[in-house]
């Protein structure tokens, strides 16, 4: 074949080609169009997608002694995960030198940073209280933004009209409301204090983490209320596996589409407060219909020593998202 009837052949099989990518186009304009997340993870598989992580808190349940955040990051490593969320109220200093060191340390091993589980508590009657808890919040943005930790985690805050943890446990997470206010009142002071926060945290690139935790969260509905009446890209939806405590798998459904950012708790040796047998394998199809992607923290609640029960924790993990 002459190199002009070459020319006339790949010409045309070009065209076709191209024929045939705009009819593939015309054809799909009339698809149900994709959401952000469907479009950034699509036919990409589930393991690819998912990150470990582990909790400072797996190795400290507020007795002592203490396991410091750089011991959680070097064991991390030691484990082969990605990742490392921090307990805020584990870290030994908020001086800058011992921000940047663990920023270095977790470099140096590999290790992300990618979480600063805070406390703080947005439902009290008082505004000066809450102004207290917002300040909090700010400085733990900028605290997280000091260490490269790209978010942060919320609690709504509770009634306190149960002063003890350990009785709030006992009453699995249930308190009555505080005497001469209401249930919106509380939500309405959480959105507000949510709302102050969101400028600094656009600021400085930190997403505010939302968990279903005690108080407002209890419920996927409450939780829910929150994060779509801010309707804000830098709140998002923290889901902890372990506090739904009853028909944890029919609520977990509720609110796993929402989903940025998941805590996962085991129970070896039994728990801490309560123990609930967790499907993971179930969870882990959850995740996979919500087209979850991101980092999956392990909090190790058992009674189990710390490093063999995070140790079970992170193979179970390895096996049920694989």
């Amino acid at each position: 074949m002459d190199k002009l009837n070459r020319r006339k052949l790949l010409k045309k099989s070009m065209l076709a080609a191209g024929g045939l990518a705009l009819t593939g186009a015309a054809c799909n304009t009339n698809e149900q169009k994709k959401t952000p997340r469907e479009e950034i993870v699509s036919g990409i598989p589930l393991t690819q997608r998912i990150k470990l992580a582990i909790s400072t808190y797996s190795y400290w349940h507020f007795r002592e002694p203490k396991t410091t955040v750089q011991t959680v990051i070097e064991k991390a490593a030691a484990l082969g995960v990605e990742g490392v969320d921090i307990l805020h109220r584990q870290m030994d200093s908020e001086e800058n030198s011992y921000l940047q060191m663990l920023k270095r340390k977790a470099f140096t091993l590999g290790i992300d940073l990618i979480c600063l589980s805070i406390h703080q508590d947005f439902v009290d009657p008082d505004p000066a209280v809450r102004q207290k808890n917002i300040d909090h919040t700010l400085h733990c943005i900028e605290l997280a933004y000091k260490m490269g930790i790209p978010c942060i985690r919320l609690n709504s805050g509770r009634w306190n009209t149960i002063k003890s943890f350990d009785d709030l446990m006992a009453q699995r997470g249930e308190e009555p409301v505080l005497e001469g206010y209401t249930e919106e009142d509380g939500f309405n002071w959480c959105i507000d204090s949510i709302q102050k926060c969101l400028p600094k945290a656009e600021e400085c690139g930190v997403m505010l983490a939302l968990e279903n935790h005690w108080g407002l969260t209890r419920t996927p509905e409450g939780l829910l209320r929150i994060v779509n009446e801010i309707n804000s890209p830098w709140l998002g939806l923290l889901m902890d596996t372990g506090n739904f405590l009853e028909d944890p798998y029919t609520k977990l459904e509720k609110i796993v589409k929402k989903a940025n950012f998941i805590q996962a708790k085991t129970y070896y040796g039994e728990g801490e407060w309560y123990t609930l047998d967790l499907d993971y394998q179930r969870i882990a199809n959850m995740l996979k219909s919500a087209n979850y992607s991101g980092y999956i923290s392990l909090e190790f609640e058992g009674k189990e020593a710390p490093d063999s029960g995070v140790k079970k924790s992170i193979e179970l993990f390895r096996e049920v998202f694989s």
